[in-house]
């Protein structure tokens, strides 16, 4: 099982919503700057996002969702921060190393200075 910083972690799985998992690219904003990072695992509630600088769990993070439509953003909450460090096997020589947090979201901006609650 693994151990990630913040939120416990149990048996059973207490996902209350369906999950899409589908990696993509993000842009991430938070109080100790902003960077790229992949999301994946989104659902209605919230997204993993892995980045080489996770934020501290419960701060608030701005992310950018890009499109060729117009750019999607939400703030989210930090629920949990991950670090996992495994030995590649087969094709995946040497350490192997995934940062990333749990986000749950907060709402989305809809437009210029306009916000739509999601919770």
């Amino acid at each position: 099982m693994l151990k990630a910083e913040g939120e416990p972690r149990l048996e059973a799985d207490r996902r209350s919503a369906s999950r899409f998992d589908k990696a993509f690219r993000v842009f991430v904003e938070g109080d100790r700057g902003c960077g790229m990072g992949i999301a994946r695992n989104i659902s209605q509630g919230g997204i993993f996002v892995e980045t080489r600088t996770p934020q501290p769990i419960g701060s608030q993070v701005r992310i950018t969702f890009p499109s060729e439509a117009g750019s999607m953003l939400a703030v989210a909450e930090v629920r949990f921060v991950c670090h996992l460090f495994a030995r590649g096997q087969g094709h995946l020589p040497g350490p192997v190393a995934v940062r990333g947090m749990g986000l749950r979201f907060l709402y989305f901006e809809v437009g210029q200075g306009t916000a739509a609650l999601t919770h």
